[in-house]
């Protein structure tokens, strides 16, 4: 069985608020913050939802182990990485349609891959 492919995401909202997070299917834990399923948590209480970078890994446990190098980073470092690929800040996940589909990962060409 291959591993299981994992991202590692940054949003942001307008006010540049940014949340780190990590996912094997990033369609649809986008949608889920977009939905604010969980009302209490941290992004939905901040309205943190647009998507301003991403990184997709051949395996759940290298996405994780960046997740927490990026963590682990001063704001300015985040907002380097951010710039680097997205310097107007736009929704990534806009360019995927009004519809996010979560089955169709293919749909989302992620800027890097990454190895294991």
């Amino acid at each position: 069985m291959p591993p299981e492919q994992g991202y590692v995401y940054i949003l942001a909202n307008g006010y540049k608020r940014l949340y780190t997070g990590v996912t094997s299917s990033l369609a649809q834990r986008i949608r889920e913050h977009k939905g604010q399923i969980h009302p209490e948590s941290f992004t939905a209480r901040f309205n943190i939802d647009r998507l301003v970078y991403y990184e997709c890994y051949e395996s759940i446990s290298r996405a994780i182990a960046r997740e927490k190098e990026i963590k682990g980073m001063l704001r300015v470092k985040k907002i380097q990485l951010i710039v680097g690929l997205n310097p107007d800040w736009k929704d990534l996940s806009l360019e995927w349609g009004r519809e996010i589909d979560p089955f169709d990962e293919a749909k989302m060409a992620p800027p890097r891959t990454f190895g294991s």
